[in-house]
């Protein structure tokens, strides 16, 4: 077992647990009285049948709580402003960028790519956390910069591999003056249009509580800029500018992106996709607003000890995650090459715990090999045995990680897998005595309202993975046409680590302040409290072992021995 040094540990009970309905904010706590923003998370104007909470909450923690840290409290102590928002989205090909590294480390030099119809634009870099509500802190600026309409995409045939392979525009140099953390450009045109870059600052002799990993390969997996995605292939007409939302063979619409143009095929989808481009969703901040930013927000209000990281650097240094008690997986985080699943499988059995706050993690397989820009800048995911790697090294095959030849089902690490979508619904409670629901007032049976959705996970028996796994939510849902249910698990490895899962991707979402189309769920931000106060405190497995109980639930049978599963549908 991993054993530390740094700091005095503490297991057992929730140490300094605190929940206080008040009508104000006070330093190191979370209200749900921040100001309301734009996000890309669902609204969830329905009735409950049972509501856990319609009060305010304040979880509040103390200075001499073991779980904070000096730094990020005073960090989010500093003025906060709102001036991230992007407030001018721009027209087509008007003003994008992109970095040529997903994260950086103090000391480290990062150049912008950066495309403009403008004749000048300006640059802020913001840090987001929480500060007073406003959830950014402006780092950096730099103005009146020259604009140039940079080269369209090229496309690389019989992969449909996109790349915008432009001229660098600037040089950040990241000093001591950008604390760890997730970061976003802002670029603003001097006609108006805003967009963003995101970067994640890292510090990787950290030893802090908590390890934050923004999921970037997901982001780019889904990312048609120029084109294509490892979805599908946009419509409309190749070489042009504008926003095309395409559709995929299985009906569902991928997410919109806005493109300088190339000559990307009309069909199919793309093998290999490249971080050497602009997101093209999420105001090119890709899914970090709607999917991830509440989290970093409600964990640097805490103050806790936490340190961040991307999936990139995740499959290039997994023993990294070996200097945390805990690594914190985000609302979607699909797409996992095997030294991640590897590294993180081996982090649990050594004492570190995970939470997947997502469903349909760990679904795909992926490699990352190098581009013209550095390592680890293009993403390979063939999605069949088509991939040539098969005939060299078959457990490299870039299928989903259940099917052959790989049979590497993902809930031998989450606890569940996914099931299906799209789903929308109440989030059930099954076991109300466990430790993650304390102080939630929830009972056996209560509903928490539509909090399922849109992908949602499951707990199986008769598939590999943990059997001692306590369902704490077993939620009735109606998928394609079929009845089953969605599952919130924990599950412990004797003496080490312990794994949560909640099931849904609007989870996170549920953490947002409230306003106009931003769902907040008061029993969610407590037991997400919960979760980061045991996972942040050591193996999960020594302080809080869990205990079947899925024998006692519906639907859940073991028919036969535990095989590998046949895969289903994800967005």
């Amino acid at each position: 077992m991993r054993t530390k040094t740094t700091r005095p540990r503490r297991r057992g009970s929730l140490v300094g647990l605190a929940l206080v309905v008040v009508a104000g904010l006070t330093a190191g706590s979370f209200a749900l009285l921040g100001v309301p923003w734009s996000s890309t998370s669902r609204s969830a104007r329905a009735q409950a049948r049972a509501p856990s909470s319609s009060a305010p909450t304040t979880i509040t923690t103390t200075p001499s709580d073991p779980l904070r840290a000096d730094w990020v409290a005073q960090e989010n102590s500093k003025p906060g402003t709102s001036d991230w928002r992007i407030t001018v989205p721009p027209k087509s090909g008007e003003i994008e960028g992109y970095a040529d590294a997903v994260s950086a480390q103090p000391g480290d030099s990062v150049r912008l790519f950066v495309s403009t119809t403008a004749p000048t634009y300006d640059i802020d870099a913001f840090r987001m956390g929480y500060y007073q509500g406003l959830w950014g802190r402006r780092i950096w600026r730099e103005s009146g910069l020259s604009g140039t309409k940079q080269a369209r995409a090229t496309v690389t045939s019989g992969i449909n591999l996109i790349e915008a392979r432009w001229q660098p525009s600037l040089t950040v140099h990241i000093d001591a003056s950008w604390p760890p953390g997730d970061y976003l450009f802002k670029l603003t045109a001097s006609t108006g249009g805003q967009q963003w870059v995101p970067l994640t600052v890292r510090d990787d002799a950290s030893h802090a509580r908590f390890m934050v990993m923004n999921a970037v390969t997901d982001w780019q997996a889904y990312n048609t800029w120029g084109g294509c995605s490892l979805y599908l292939c946009t419509s409309g007409t190749p070489g042009r500018g504008g926003s095309s939302t395409a559709t995929s063979s299985r009906g569902t619409k991928s997410r919109a992106s806005t493109s300088t143009g190339g000559s990307a095929p009309t069909s199919g989808r793309a093998d290999e996709v490249s971080f050497d481009r602009p997101y093209g969703f999420g105001s090119g901040a890709a899914d970090f607003t709607g999917n991830e930013l509440p989290l970093v927000a409600l964990i640097e209000a805490f103050g806790y000890d936490v340190t961040y990281t991307t999936s990139v650097d995740l499959d290039r240094h997994p023993e990294l995650v070996l200097q945390h008690d805990a690594l914190l997986s985000l609302g979607h985080d699909e797409y996992w090459s095997k030294s991640m699943f590897d590294g993180a499988q081996a982090a649990r059995d050594h004492g570190v715990n995970i939470a997947f706050f997502g469903a349909n993690a760990i679904y795909r397989q992926i490699r990352l090999v190098s581009s013209p820009l550095g390592p680890d800048r293009r993403q390979i995911n063939y999605r069949s045995t088509a991939d040539p790697i098969r005939h060299v090294d078959p457990e490299l095959t870039t299928v989903s990680w259940r099917e052959s030849p790989v049979n590497r089902p993902e809930q031998t690490l989450i606890g569940e897998q996914y099931e299906c979508n799209p789903v929308r619904a109440d989030l059930v409670v099954a076991d109300a005595s466990s430790w993650v629901y304390a102080g939630t007032g929830l009972k056996d049976g209560d509903h928490v309202p539509i909090t399922v959705g849109t992908e949602y996970d499951r707990y199986n028996p008769n598939v590999p993975g943990p059997q001692n796994v306590d369902v704490l939510a077993h939620s009735p849902v109606r998928c394609q046409g079929r009845s089953s249910y969605a599952d919130v698990t924990y599950y412990t490895v004797p003496g080490a680590g312990g794994v949560f899962a909640s099931g849904t991707n609007w989870w996170i979402s549920k953490l947002n302040p409230p306003g106009p189309g931003n769902p907040h769920e008061p029993a969610i931000i407590t037991m997400t409290f919960n979760v980061l106060r045991v996972f942040g405190m050591g193996p999960a497995g020594i302080s809080h072992p869990s205990v079947a109980n899925w024998q006692k639930l519906p639907g859940i049978r073991r028919t036969s021995a535990p095989t590998t599963s046949t895969t289903a549908e994800s967005n």
